[in-house]
């Protein structure tokens, strides 16, 4: 990591937080401070570094490609959300109530139970006691949460920064040191470019130095077909954009990716971009409104992520002269080198060869 002003002052506090977590991590590894199994194969996704690594995407692509073969729970802490304990997605709770990834994941996966709940341990046994059949619950972002042993764990790190090129916060944007990738059954690359070629990945595992046990494995991002977010049956492929000027809104960690894809099929982009996760105010949406009404083409719409369409479409200020003219762009991982298939199988083996204990 360069050595930024910032990285400077914060050295020391990066010192004392790398320490702390480092004694936390001792505790657990010799068993000080207890992790519990669980009675379901449990699978879980996470990062080391502060957002922005892709976990909601993956997790919808874990999600796509095992409904059809085991029956799927998915749990996740619900970060700022305004609920606390429990809560299990169904009507009545939106993003205020489930957070913005389990929201979007409960509106594409209705079928799938999707669940928060701070306390992961106590979350598995209320998914257990509603849906006993479940055969593998999906912890999404839950690396740190080491008060339970998942079966099997992915950390992801984003290809534009890898998690070995950062350092602690706060000067850095690590949770944990990078070290830490060492407790993961695998590594997962992400947003990586789809024509990544294999020198480049071994030097990338060069990078990471993963342990003999352990896999990596690369994945791209691909956006789908643009959809109306007050019609979501009117969809816009990306090749009819050519003459349209996009008002790019974003609430993400990391918009640069979705802007550079969407840039070549249009007439021109605009960007407004806020913090991640963020609340849309009543201000917030007159910017939109008034950002795209000085936008000096007659063909014109506002992009956004579906994450950001969450909390946008949850909103009572957003007027339906506005939404409209919101388009939401989907996103899905590819895994790349044509793997999918030995991957799916190491998962669907894990939870067979475990089922038996429950």
């Amino acid at each position: 990591m360069p050595f930024t002003a910032r990285y400077i002052l914060l050295y020391p506090f990066s010192k004392l937080f790398g320490l702390i977590v480092g004694i936390r991590n001792w505790l657990y590894d010799r068993k000080i401070l207890p992790s519990s199994d669980t009675n379901v194969p449990v699978l879980a996704v996470g990062n080391l570094t502060v957002g922005g690594t892709g976990k909601t995407p993956f997790t919808e692509f874990l999600i796509e490609s095992l409904q059809h073969q085991l029956q799927l729970a998915v749990l996740s802490r619900g970060y700022k959300r305004e609920t606390k304990g429990f809560v299990l997605a169904g009507a009545g709770t939106g993003a205020a109530e489930l957070g913005d990834e389990p929201r979007q994941m409960a509106l594409k996966y209705p079928g799938i139970p999707i669940a928060v709940c701070e306390n992961r341990s106590r979350g598995i046994d209320r998914l257990m006691e509603l849906y006993p059949s479940t055969q593998l619950i999906i912890l999404d972002d839950a690396f740190q949460h080491r008060r339970i042993r998942p079966g099997m764990s992915f950390v992801l790190t984003d290809y534009q920064r890898l998690h070995t090129r950062d350092s602690m916060l706060p000067g850095g944007n690590l949770r944990e040191p990078a070290r830490s990738s060492r407790r993961a059954t695998a590594l997962v690359v992400t947003k990586c470019p789809a024509t990544i070629n294999a020198a480049e990945q071994q030097q990338l595992i060069g990078e990471l130095k993963p342990l003999p046990h352990q896999e990596v494995y690369f994945t791209s991002l691909s956006y789908d077909t643009i959809r109306s977010l007050s019609t979501p049956h009117h969809q816009l492929p990306l090749s009819e954009l050519s003459g349209t000027a996009i008002l790019l809104v974003t609430g993400i960690v990391s918009p640069l990716v979705l802007k550079q894809y969407l840039t070549p099929f249009c007439k021109a982009i605009t960007s407004l971009q806020f913090p991640d996760h963020h609340r849309f105010s009543k201000r917030d949406f007159e910017n939109i409104e008034s950002t795209l009404a000085a936008i000096p083409h007659p063909n014109k719409i506002v992009v956004t992520t579906e994450k950001d369409a969450v909390r946008l479409n949850d909103s009572a200020m957003l007027s339906d002269s506005l939404k409209k003219h919101i388009f939401v762009v989907p996103v899905k991982v590819q895994l790349l080198n044509a793997g999918k298939t030995v991957f799916i199988k190491k998962i669907t083996d894990y939870v067979r060869e475990n089922s038996g204990n429950r």
